[in-house]
């Protein structure tokens, strides 16, 4: 066993592209951050983005918003979630799923995993069925796509809406089908550790033209609406305009002006993030009590963080975690009891009332580790972090043995 230590920090991302960094010095100096602030016959950055990223998605309409966060708010609030509307989640997510989902008035229905951080399309049906819900929010969860034709079949059986969160699915496709395209409504994010960076920042893409225009009006674009880059036509808004509430939740043209340089990298930044994934996956398949999950051959991933799970530690993956943080690896654990930093396990969501009882995902949880993947790391790196994780996950698997 070696102690080396790695050395580079898991939260630095690249440098935001010159063309980027130019174009936001130049609207700087003009002082009209606000989407709205153009002058006569001129397109703002944010609707410029709006339909760049629509003919990147391959989808009619296009919001860009705040955050992913606001974005699926949005999207549930102008796909007809009301208070007290029960909402089909998959339990394993980041907070801000469950809290969009809270904030409009739904009540989350939370839904199985399986083994490899799928949905359980068995106990979808059953929740369906059983609470009579017809929206669903699908998260792909750390990049993680479910089986789409399955999950789109209960959809059809139950008459269910699909909002997909695509938080980590930018760029990826199932099937040759872009992640996002499969329900009625997609949400991306462009915060800080997403596959476009911002700092905070998202989208919402339709092809259904009501839902859109009430999306826009919902994100607060007063009567302003005609300027926006990817819409559906004057009459459609003329039906919805009046009936959606405000949120101010509207992109500014410094970060607009910032993700369109980076939205055409985005494509040749996936198969970065994805050489970088495989030196990973390549360093830990096989390696001592550690177990990688194959990855299908029709899902075209983007490998922007790494998970796997510690089946042969038992108890001790906190032992891991702080082992390889001695050595510099950054691992976040999703079992823990209390949430850390971003993770959180779905009965630590308290504001959602009594937790339901469900034993295959706290079982998954309970040995689900994950590993930042930034750009800024090289495929070397990857490969000396997964020597660093097998070390560490061999020498506590050693002394459980001698136990």
């Amino acid at each position: 066993m070696t102690n080396t230590r790695f050395d580079k920090p898991f939260t630095q991302q690249e440098a935001i592209p010159d063309e980027g960094i130019a174009a936001a010095v130049e609207i700087l100096r003009g002082g009209r951050l606000h989407r709205y602030n153009t002058l006569a016959g001129e397109v703002s950055e944010v609707s410029l983005l709006e339909q760049e990223y629509a003919a990147y998605q391959g989808a009619k309409y296009c919001l860009a918003t705040t955050s992913g966060g606001q974005a699926m708010q949005i999207a549930l609030r102008a796909a007809g979630v009301k208070p007290g509307t029960k909402v089909l989640a998959n339990a394993y997510t980041l907070a801000p799923v469950p809290g969009a989902i809270f904030a409009t008035g739904g009540v989350p229905v939370l839904v199985e995993i399986g083994r490899d951080w799928h949905t359980d399309v068995d106990d979808l049906r059953a929740k369906a069925a059983a609470s009579g819900a017809k929206y669903l929010m699908l998260s792909h969860m750390r990049g993680h796509i479910a089986d789409m034709d399955a999950i789109c079949a209960v959809c059809d059986e139950f008459g269910i809406t699909m909002i997909e969160d695509c938080a980590h699915t930018m760029g990826a496709k199932w099937r040759g089908k872009r992640s996002g395209n499969f329900g009625t409504v997609a949400c991306f994010s462009t915060q800080t550790y997403k596959h476009l960076n911002s700092g905070e920042g998202g989208f919402l893409t339709t092809d259904d033209p009501e839902l859109a225009a009430r999306a826009v009006v919902g994100s607060g674009s007063y009567m302003l609406y005609g300027s926006h880059g990817a819409i559906p036509d004057e009459d459609v808004f003329q039906r919805v305009r009046l009936d959606s509430p405000n949120c101010s939740a509207r992109m500014d043209m410094l970060r607009a002006a910032i993700l369109r340089a980076q939205l055409r990298n985005l494509d040749a930044n996936v198969d970065r993030w994805n050489a970088r994934y495989r030196a990973l996956e390549n360093g830990l398949r096989g390696a001592a009590g550690i177990r990688v999950p194959e990855r299908a051959a029709h899902e075209s991933y983007v490998g922007s963080s790494f998970q796997f799970q510690a089946l042969g530690l038992a108890g001790s993956v906190p032992a891991l975690v702080a082992a390889c943080a001695a050595r510099g690896v950054d691992i976040k654990w999703f079992g823990a009891d209390t949430p850390q930093a971003f993770t959180s396990r779905y009965d630590s969501w308290k504001y959602l009332g009594d937790p339901p009882d469900l034993p295959n995902t706290r079982s998954v949880l309970s040995t689900t580790c994950d590993v930042r993947v930034p750009l800024t790391f090289s495929v070397e790196d990857c490969a000396l972090i997964a020597v660093i994780i097998a070390e560490e996950a061999a020498r506590l698997g050693a002394v459980q043995a001698a136990e």
